[in-house]
């Protein structure tokens, strides 16, 4: 006989009463999702001006500045203490049996391979924060969403749709405008081999960086195999102290060490302040990373990647209001086209979560319709 009812553990639910747990579920879900959204939208646009800011007020130190992209992690330390790695995350109990668990050997490769990949990219991240005005680094740096789109088809099964494929379109279109405005940025008093530099090493940071999100997404699948957030902690605290030791190696091989404490002393608001950009720096980084591994445990890169585009009308405003940037009419048509990218992927990813939602809901049913009929 037919009922709609379903038993498990001795429990007994109705359909109404799975469709409900299943909201909770997502409920719960979305708020992890906004918490590590606010993470990293206030933390990319307070690293980004803070990077800014210590060039503009006479800092020179690009290692210096590659050091504390990773040199907050210690922050995050308490956290392993208050999110045990037994924890229950996602509703899902984990297994630590020796057969799930990734061996110590291919951990340390993965965290090591990690923090060299974050060198790289805070170095580049470094010298287009120093060569190009905020505005422009800014737009260049949203390029991450279709590197990314394209890393994620090749490494995390990504498919690309034609709404994805126009993001990626309007983004290109975005920096090829930029790339015909670049001598506008002249009057910044950039040489232009150092601004083709900053160019090239922000694109380089950009798809550097897709490549490491979509990598990271990767070895959460296939590799860690945790559902837990001392997951997501270990993915960055491993990495970033690999990369902060390389970039302690990188400070001293290139003699910029010398010229520290004369760089603190004629730092225009002072040594306080000197001390306080950068130590806030490192926080906020660490705060930003935080949010986008959340993002890519909870949902993907790709979606991590367009969120962190949400930051595109922010920054380049607060760069005119204070770095005295210039935004010109091509600017603003590629803050325009970035927007339009940013836009038409979110279109893709709301009928994604859509269809699985759907999805999921009826595999629920079904489960529920055929356990009532075995009882």
């Amino acid at each position: 006989m037919y009922s709609s009812e379903m038993t498990e553990s001795g429990t007994t639910y109705t359909e109404t009463q799975l469709l409900s747990n299943l909201n909770i579920k997502e409920h719960k879900r979305w708020f992890r999702v906004s918490l590590y959204t606010i993470f990293l939208l206030t933390g990319q646009s307070a690293s980004t001006l803070l990077g800014r800011l210590y060039y503009d007020k006479g800092g020179n130190s690009k290692w210096m500045v590659t050091f504390v992209q990773s040199a907050g992690f210690p922050i995050l330390l308490p956290f392993l203490y208050y999110f045990p790695p037994h924890e229950k995350f996602n509703n899902i109990t984990i297994n630590d049996s020796s057969k799930t668990k990734p061996k110590f050997p291919t951990l340390v490769s993965l965290y090591i391979a990690f923090g060299l990949l974050m060198t790289g990219n805070d170095l580049m991240n470094s010298y287009g924060l120093l060569y190009l005005p905020l505005s422009t680094y800014s737009l260049l740096y949203a390029t991450e969403l279709a590197f990314n789109a394209l890393f994620s088809f090749f490494l995390n099964s990504q498919k690309l749709t034609a709404f994805i494929f126009n993001s990626i379109v309007l983004l290109t279109t975005s920096v090829a405008l930029l790339a015909v405005n670049a001598d506008s940025d002249k009057s910044k008093g950039l040489f232009r081999e150092k601004h083709i530099i900053g160019f090239l090493c922000t694109l380089g940071a950009s798809a550097t960086f897709s490549l490491y999100l979509s990598l990271v997404q990767l070895s959460f699948e296939k590799v860690v195999k945790k559902k837990t957030f001392s997951a997501v902690l270990d993915m960055q605290l491993y990495p970033s102290f690999i990369a902060t030791c390389a970039c302690v190696v990188g400070l001293f091989a290139s003699g910029e060490w010398k010229t520290l404490e004369k760089e603190m002393k004629e730092y225009e608001k002072g040594r306080v302040s000197y001390v306080m950009t950068l130590l806030w720096t490192a926080v906020t980084w660490q705060i930003t990373s935080i949010g986008m591994l959340g993002l890519i445990f909870e949902v993907s890169s790709l979606f991590s990647i367009v969120i962190s585009t949400l930051e595109l009308p922010i920054v380049p405003i607060i760069a005119v209001m204070f770095f005295n940037d210039k935004i010109n009419g091509v600017k603003v048509i590629a803050l325009l086209l970035a927007i339009w990218g940013f836009l038409s992927y979110m279109y893709q990813h709301y009928l994604d979560e859509k269809k699985a939602k759907a999805d999921k809901k009826s595999d629920s049913l079904e489960v529920s319709r055929g356990e009532g009929e075995i009882c």
